[in-house]
């Protein structure tokens, strides 16, 4: 009876144990692992059925599983700080367990996994921008002049401009853009704002990670523009613009916004405007035009 009691509550204990599983998203990724004789597996396709019957048993256990990238790049790296052998599976489950707490993860919900890694995928651009962004903030430094931290000042005057945004815009549901040009890539940030009776509510990751993009393209002159798409019940949505300057934003006119929405990016060919969507000019924010930081 003991022997049961004991196995019992080791199996209640083993559904509060929550779990991560790093994941090779991609067959570049999954060659790349091929090349240590402890991974066993040979061919992607398997791989991605035994993970997600693993991550379905988890869950049919009860257990709490997050999914995260698995970069075999990353994982050498690791192994080299760290003095552990790249070519063990408890290598690999210490780096997993790092990525845990430091990496983009996204939780297992039962969905198929053709289904989840584009999800996880979006996570991971997302912490890459937001990672990317931080940098290039902090590298500003301070003003030669009067001292201030350069990246704080961009942060502070982008977090200004898009509480203005908020506030100025039409009822309805809000999905904002930030684009910012420059080598090595363009950054790209999205904030969806719900309109839930009156009321904003926000993620708070996303309106941060939108935020320090914004300050990179003030802050650094940058070519790039920010565009805010309104959704209400029973109306047409509405879509209106912004271009990036210097610690400010300059409007685009509705023609503008049309001509953006409207040509292909990559062929500049012109493209059929979408059906019951108005193209307008941004509402007035309620300042003047942004000045760089001088003193």
């Amino acid at each position: 009876m003991a022997y049961t009691d004991h196995r019992t509550l080791r199996r209640v204990l083993r559904r509060e144990v929550a779990g991560t599983i790093g994941l090779l998203a991609d067959e570049h990724d999954f060659r790349a692992m091929r090349c240590y004789d402890s991974f066993v597996f040979d061919d992607h396709t398997t791989y991605l059925k035994h993970m997600e019957a693993l991550l379905r048993t988890r869950e049919l256990q009860g257990s709490h599983t997050t999914v995260a990238l698995f970069d075999p790049e990353d994982y050498a790296e690791y192994c080299a700080e760290t003095g552990l052998d790249p070519d063990s599976h408890t290598s690999r489950t210490r780096f997993t367990a790092a990525l845990a707490s430091t990496g983009p993860t996204v939780p297992y919900d039962g969905r198929p996994l053709a289904d989840l890694l584009p999800t996880l995928v979006d996570e991971a651009v997302r912490h890459a921008t937001w990672d990317y962004a931080t940098t290039l903030l902090a590298r500003l430094g301070t003003c030669a002049s009067c001292g201030e931290d350069l990246g704080r000042a961009a942060f502070i005057r982008a977090s200004h401009l898009l509480v203005r945004i908020l506030d100025t815009a039409p009822p309805g549901e809000r999905h904002l853009v930030c684009s910012v040009s420059g080598p090595p890539e363009t950054l790209v940030a999205v904030l969806h704002a719900d309109d839930v009776a009156g009321r904003l509510e926000l993620d708070e990751s996303e309106a941060l990670e939108f935020t320090t993009v914004l300050a990179v393209g003030l802050a650094t002159g940058s070519p790039g523009g920010l565009v805010t798409r309104i959704s209400e019940p029973g109306r047409p949505d509405r879509v209106h613009g912004w271009r990036l300057r210097a610690y400010g934003l300059e409007p685009l006119t509705a023609g503008e916004v049309f001509d953006a929405y409207c040509t292909d990016a990559e062929s500049g060919e012109l493209i059929s405007p979408e059906s019951n969507v108005d193209y307008c000019a941004p509402p007035d924010l309620g300042e003047g035009p942004g000045q760089a930081h001088s003193h």
